[in-house]
């Protein structure tokens, strides 16, 4: 087995692989602490099984490590392991890419069954947390839901929506792309075109529910 453990806590990174390597002796474990470090490793090291990842890291906005991860390295798939453990945030890990969300407050016992079964090819959410399932279909508007429509955008422009989320404007999204302001521009439209709105300040407004801080503040108000 080959895993990175991806966490920018490194007192937990050390404590999960020392978890790990205990259950599985012959283990290879990688670490990172952040999001693009995650995926330096995973273009050196072809041969990582699986990414256990944390959501809560500094810099990172809602579910935009995961997307960035499933997006560039879909082959491999993402155990979320996390100190937020509402059964909404669950589900919308889930369903953007995430094969199993095991909850940071768990014993080993669960970590391990967890790793287990999403290498046998299982998706795996403890007893409790997937919580009642929401009916599969449109959303308002008649529209397919968000994570179908972020789905159809290719590699590139998903990183051009990160950073339109992050309120980056289109000659700064060109300078660290490396790509001319026109490129970003025919980015940008396209993205408009499938997630089917009509403006950047739109694209926010839709993406709003991958930011697990959006789901909880709707949580404590209702």
């Amino acid at each position: 087995m080959h895993l990175i453990i991806v966490d920018d806590h490194p007192l937990f990174r050390e404590a999960l692989s020392s978890a790990v390597r205990l259950a599985f002796p012959a283990a290879e474990v990688e670490e990172a602490d952040g999001i693009e470090s995650a995926c330096a490793v995973l273009s050196r090291a072809r041969s990582i099984d699986l990414t256990l990842l944390d959501l809560t890291m500094q810099g990172v906005n809602g579910f935009d490590g995961l997307i960035a991860i499933r997006t560039r390295f879909p082959r491999i798939p993402v155990l979320v392991v996390s100190g937020l453990d509402d059964p909404r945030i669950v589900r919308e890990a889930l369903a953007h890419g995430a094969a199993g969300f095991v909850p940071k407050a768990a014993g080993k016992p669960v970590l391990i069954r967890a790793i287990t079964d999403v290498l046998n090819g299982a998706v795996f959410v403890p007893d409790g947390l997937s919580g009642p399932a929401e009916a599969p279909g449109r959303s308002k508007g008649g529209k397919p839901p968000i994570a179908q429509r972020i789905a159809e955008l290719t590699p590139q422009q998903i990183r051009v929506l990160l950073m339109i989320r992050q309120g980056k404007l289109n000659k700064q999204i060109a300078h660290e792309l490396g790509v001319g302001d026109s490129t970003v521009k025919a980015h940008v439209s396209e993205i408009l075109r499938k997630l089917g709105v009509i403006s950047r300040t739109q694209i926010v407004i839709e993406t709003a529910n991958l930011d697990y801080d959006h789901i909880l503040s709707e949580l404590s108000s209702s």
